[in-house]
């Protein structure tokens, strides 16, 4: 993953220019893992005020609301160069899980690839990260929780993110949504577009919201968060809707786009 072109750079104005950047992220892990990432993108940390990500306040909900539970753990398959999916349990105050849908308490949704339980047992969810097919192992799971009435908490509650090659791949937001549309469950998202989200952020701030504008590439997300915040925001027309907008990086989208 990289930057964009230019991006550190201004930045780095901003700073100079005494403006205060807060990092409002979907990301599901602890802020401390988002400000640390940033010199592997090419930014200075020091530049950021704070960081305020999603996986952080679902993870102040967990240890509030389900203390001594055990949760059904919806990750990430265990990557090189990448953060283990037990770190989060660990933030969550080494929250108990299981494989067994009948002995969960709660379904806590932090990846897409697979059912992780204690012992390091993993069930696959099949490739929905890529093809974004909720039909199979992963379905199943859905509608065994749906029948048990367990809440979902949501760490990321994007639908898509775009790759480094361009692609897109689906996100924990997506099943959320499949759970409550589908599935008729009940969810708890924690991260943009929900305004308590860009209130942590405008707290931390100490600032007004007239004082703070949002910048961001998803309607659904940033623009519509930010509106419901009454905060100004700033599209970025290159990112998750560059096939909507017919805009690449550097490029201006057609006028009829931006008029639509």
């Amino acid at each position: 993953v990289q930057s964009l072109e230019g991006a550190a750079e201004a930045v780095a104005e901003l700073f100079k220019a005494k403006k205060k950047l807060i990092i409002l992220s979907n990301s599901a892990s602890p802020s401390s893992s988002t400000i640390a990432k940033l010199p592997k993108l090419g930014f200075e940390p020091s530049n950021f005020f704070d960081a305020v990500t999603s996986g952080e306040e679902a993870s102040k909900y967990v240890k509030k609301q389900y203390a001594g539970k055990k949760a059904l753990y919806i990750t990430w398959k265990i990557k090189p160069n990448t953060p283990s999916p037990t770190a989060f349990l660990e933030h969550c105050d080494n929250l108990a899980t299981t494989s067994n849908v009948d002995e969960a308490d709660f379904v806590l949704l932090h990846g897409v690839d697979v059912v992780r339980g204690p012992d390091g047992d993993e069930l696959d969810l099949g490739d929905f990260f890529k093809l974004g097919q909720f039909e199979g192992p992963l379905d199943e799971v859905l509608a065994k929780a749906a029948q048990r009435n367990l809440q979902i908490v949501c760490c990321n509650p994007d639908y898509i993110s775009v790759q480094p090659d361009g692609s897109q791949a689906h996100m924990p937001g997506a099943i959320a949504r499949r759970y409550e549309e589908h599935h008729q469950g009940t969810v708890i998202s924690f991260g943009k577009p929900h305004a308590a989200h860009f209130q942590a952020c405008i707290d931390r701030l100490g600032l007004p919201p007239a004082k703070v504008v949002h910048v961001g590439d998803s309607l659904h997300h940033d623009v519509a968060g930010a509106n419901a915040s009454g905060v100004d925001s700033l599209f970025v027309t290159s990112g998750v809707h560059c096939d909507e907008m017919e805009s690449q990086f550097g490029q201006m989208p057609p006028d009829e786009k931006l008029e639509a």
